[in-house]
């Protein structure tokens, strides 16, 4: 099976491919970090040139991905620190302006769970914008608070509409400064699996996770800044038989192990895609972490 048939929405995962296959890429630029107490480890690929985007499939930017392999058990105050983790990124991908207007937008259909990410992260946000817009910012409580506004534009099967149509009317109604658009994504390998979180101020693909490519929200196409948040809830089925089949084959040269692989895998295992069995619970905890994340960057611990 060749290499690139398998899917990823993650940029470091694109970026260990090259790796692997010894092929250095110019205009790319990576950087990594572990906390060992936290046991959080950050990588931030930055693709700085047209040459580094063409060769890693992605817009020009920057892309943070944040990996803790607890991140799916039930451990509150392990999630808060993810939390704070995911603020502190946020802010540095943020415009440098005061008093926000920020729309969180999201992506996915609340009916089916592992899309379920981005419409329960709205659902856990201190939404703020009709509180401050009647009442200011002593309505909040709060010596500085950013408004937040929040919506979940569902899918086109249960809309007829394309999200983009739906955000370009909100964006005329509402004029935010920035945009933060929440999504599942698809992974390469499974054991980032609801354990990674990437972040990047290049917007996202509404349904790229399971390669149902849809307008994106970007700085380009809305006019307004993007950031994007995302994490891997299903993996490509061809991943899993790929990966159990590569370590059968270890006494194999890699050349003939490639080309054994194209041969056998199924092309139909390229329109499957596997999530784990604990996925409802844990999408449900990992979109109140980032919403938690959210609001200690709009609502919590302003200057």
């Amino acid at each position: 099976m060749a290499a690139g048939r398998i899917h990823t929405d993650l940029a470091l995962e694109t970026k260990e491919k090259f790796e692997e296959d010894h092929i250095e890429i110019r205009g790319v630029e990576i950087q990594e970090d572990y906390d060992q107490e936290k046991d959080i480890r950050k990588t931030v690929v930055k693709i700085k040139t047209e040459n580094g985007a063409r060769a890693m499939g992605r817009p020009q930017g920057i892309y943070i991905t944040l990996e803790a392999p607890n991140m799916s058990v039930p451990d509150e105050d392990y999630h808060r620190e993810i939390s704070e983790e995911l603020s502190r990124h946020l802010r540095e991908l943020l415009p440098a302006k005061e008093d926000m207007k920020v729309l969180v937008v999201g992506l996915g259909n609340r009916e089916i769970t592992p899309d379920a990410l981005g419409p329960d992260v709205v659902a856990n946000l201190h939404i703020t914008r009709h509180i401050i817009k009647e009442y200011g910012i002593q309505g909040m409580g709060e010596e500085h608070a950013d408004s937040v506004s929040g919506i979940a534009p569902g899918v086109m099967a249960q809309t007829g509409m394309e999200t983009m149509e739906i955000i370009r009317g909100v964006i005329e109604e509402t004029e935010p400064d920035v945009i933060i658009a929440v999504d599942a994504l698809a992974a390469r390998s499974v054991r980032r699996l609801n354990r990674t979180i990437q972040i990047t101020d290049t917007g996202i693909h509404p349904g790229s996770g399971v390669g149902n490519h849809r307008s994106g929200l970007t700085e380009e196409t809305l006019g307004i800044k993007v950031i994007g948040i995302g994490v891997p809830t299903v993996v490509d089925g061809a991943t899993i038989v790929h990966d159990a089949m590569a370590h059968l084959l270890d006494t194999l040269e890699e050349t003939e192990k490639k080309e054994f692989l194209e041969e056998m895998i199924a092309p139909s295992l390229h329109s499957m895609f596997v999530t784990p069995k604990d996925v409802d619970e844990t999408v449900k905890r990992l979109a109140y972490t980032i919403s938690e994340g959210l609001n200690m960057t709009f609502t919590s611990g302003k200057a």
